[in-house]
Order: structure tokens, then sequence, then C-alpha cells
């Protein structure tokens, strides 16, 4: 789950960000990656690509490999790599394991996990045991997990996609499924899967869920949907 809103420039050929110099680690590539130009760029799939006068390279989305000679050669922590480590601890670009990506409600510029095929901003995204209010019927559920499946790609129990289920039509394919128990049955907890913004948030705070689901244990049937 991605909670943390941020938009990532294409930027010019500059110098590292003064702080957070220290990932470089030490001696001469180090010295290097904190005080050479480099054009820094992350991709959507999680990988950067780094531009030197000597050349451009790509490191990769863990940022442990780069396909720079010093690396793939000699196997060295090259320059690229520590420079990579730099921005990304300055927040210039995604950390390792996350990319670029949009909220599924707003599109607002977020990072996610390099696999997630869907996410949401800090403001859209839920917590596990929120309480939430379905927009359709008004009843009151709790939160149990923010997955980064698709709407378009998660069925329910009678094998239909959640974003074709009728009363979901007015809500985004691309949106994250919320799974969620209705607070009225929890002494059946059964698991439903909602398109994100089909649920509303009510007070944001996850204590009260927590506790009611801790004395109920869910069942792990396979999702349904409201």
């Amino acid at each position: 789950m991605s909670t943390q809103t941020a938009h990532f420039e294409q930027p010019a050929r500059r110098l590292p960000p003064e702080t957070h110099l220290s990932e470089a680690g030490t001696g001469e590539r180090a010295r290097r990656a904190r005080t050479e130009p480099m054009t820094i760029r992350p991709l959507r799939d999680g990988r950067v690509i780094v531009e030197t006068d000597g050349g451009t390279y790509v490191v990769d989305a863990d940022h442990d490999q780069c396909t720079c000679p010093d690396h793939a050669i000699r196997g060295t922590r090259c320059k690229h790599l520590r420079r990579v480590a730099i921005e990304a601890a300055a927040g210039r670009i995604p950390p390792a394991g996350m990319r670029q990506h949009v909220c599924g409600i707003c599109g607002a510029h977020t990072v996610a996990a390099v696999d997630h095929a869907t996410t949401l901003c800090e403001h859209h995204a839920f917590e596990p045991g929120e309480l939430v209010v379905d927009r359709e019927t008004g009843s009151l559920l709790i939160v149990v997990d923010q997955t980064a499946v698709r709407a378009d790609d998660r069925r329910t129990d009678d094998g239909r996609l959640i974003a074709d289920v009728e009363t979901n039509r007015n809500y985004g394919d691309h949106e994250p499924v919320i799974d969620a128990v209705y607070a009225s049955r929890l002494g059946r907890a059964k698991r439903y899967g909602f398109p994100a913004s089909r649920l509303r948030h009510t007070d944001r705070d996850p204590a009260r869920g927590q506790q009611l689901l801790a004395s109920h244990q869910p069942d792990q049937s396979a999702p349904a949907t409201g």
C-alpha cells in the first residue's frame, strides 16, 4: 500500500542534493557520485536512467544492479548506484522496490510497490479497522485490507468481476479493491470487495474497528461484493 504522495520531475543534469550524501559511502566512486552532474530519470517500471558525461546507464528497480561496465563487469558498487541511493534518500526519486504511480481515485502522483497494479494516495488510502460507509446502501463496514488488485481483475464468489457488478458501475474499473466486513454481521464476518471510491471515510480512526475485528475472527472465504 502507498501512503505517500509525490511527484518526481524529469530534471536536467545537476549535482546531487546536499542532504543524504553519506548514502554514497566512501572512496573515489562515492566522491564522484557526490560531485559529478548527472541526470536521474525514474521510469514507470521502477528502473532508473542515469545520464553522465561518460554514458547513459540503467539501474534496476531494487537499486542494486547497473548496466555500466564498472558494475556489470567488475562487480563494484559504481557511482551510478551510489548516486541513485543519494537521490532516493532525498526523496527525488522513488525508493528501491517502488515506482511512480497515480492514485486510482483522484490521479494524484504517488508511489507504490513495483508489482502493484493500482494504488491510492495518502488522502484516499484506507487503513485496516477503519469504519467506512457504503455509498450505495449507507451500510457501515470495517476495512480489512486495501489490496493492490484492480476492480476489473478481481472476481466475486459467483465469478463476476467486481467492476461488472451492477452496483459498482459508477466506480472506476482501475480502482483498487477494498476488502471490508459489515459491522452488523461480524458474527459471520464474511469479506466483501468494493471499488475504493464506493466506500466513504468516516473518522479515519481504525481503533474501534480493530477492536471489533479482534473479537470476531473473519473467515477466509473468497471475496464477494456488496
